[in-house]
């Protein structure tokens, strides 16, 4: 496996160097291959096409994503675990500052590069929404139109912040901890959407009742604790 990596982050550095140094569309598949030492077949056992050479394993990290919400049963608030799904995409950048910042230096040079970003945050960002919903329908507690509306805008809020706190990271050239520069912005989102929701304290004395159906998640009823207090 350790040989399969290695070929694959040869391709992927090669492509990006020629890519910067020659231009992305004078640069051909063959050019890649034979500056990381392989033969044409062998790159494309690995990509499909050039652009996907210097991409992240999206696809890869959505199946990540995606096993890490299906299987999610820690009892843990939606958001939490929301948050560990984005440090799985961020990781994709961290492990590699070097290659990060000279690909968004690629990024910004072709713009069907970035297109291909831009489609593939709208698929996390919906991967994130359908999640929500799936949560709040599975206990029973869903609104159709309001709650759509609310897992949308929290899921565009945790990527937009994910985005905004990778961009940084990669403009002062991929140093620091990246990871809890995103948890503070995702704290930041989750306090939001917390006054969003009406997190008011009830008045001194004021007698607040919450029905919930037995197996209410713990974080689903502090979350109606706080709707009602807001409302009251």
């Amino acid at each position: 496996m350790a040989g399969l990596r290695n070929t694959h982050e040869e391709l992927t550095s090669a492509a990006i160097d020629l890519f910067l140094a020659n231009g992305y569309e004078e640069t051909t598949a063959d050019e890649i291959a034979e500056a990381a030492g392989v033969a044409r077949r062998t790159f494309f056992r690995y990509f499909r096409a050039k652009e996907d050479a210097v991409l992240p394993d999206h696809e890869g990290c959505l199946a990540r994503v995606r096993e890490l919400l299906e299987r999610n049963d820690s009892g843990e608030s939606p958001f939490a675990t929301l948050t560990r799904a984005s440090h799985l995409v961020l990781a994709l950048y961290a492990q590699d500052p070097a290659k990060a910042v000279r690909r968004y230096e690629l990024m910004r040079r072709v713009e069907s590069l970035r297109e291909r970003e831009i489609m593939m945050t709208g698929r996390y960002q919906r991967v994130f929404a359908e999640y929500l919903y799936r949560v709040d329908t599975r206990i029973g507690d869903s609104d159709e139109d309001d709650d759509r509306l609310r897992h949308d805008v929290t899921a565009a809020a945790m990527v937009a912040a994910h985005n905004h706190v990778l961009r940084q990271w990669i403009r002062d050239g991929g140093g620091g901890d990246v990871h809890a520069r995103l948890d503070a912005a995702l704290d930041l989102v989750e306090a939001a959407m917390r006054g969003w929701q009406g997190e008011n304290a009830t008045d001194q004395g004021e007698l607040l009742v919450v029905v919930a159906r037995p197996g209410t998640p713990v974080w689903r009823l502090a979350q109606s604790i706080q709707s009602a207090a807001g409302s009251s």
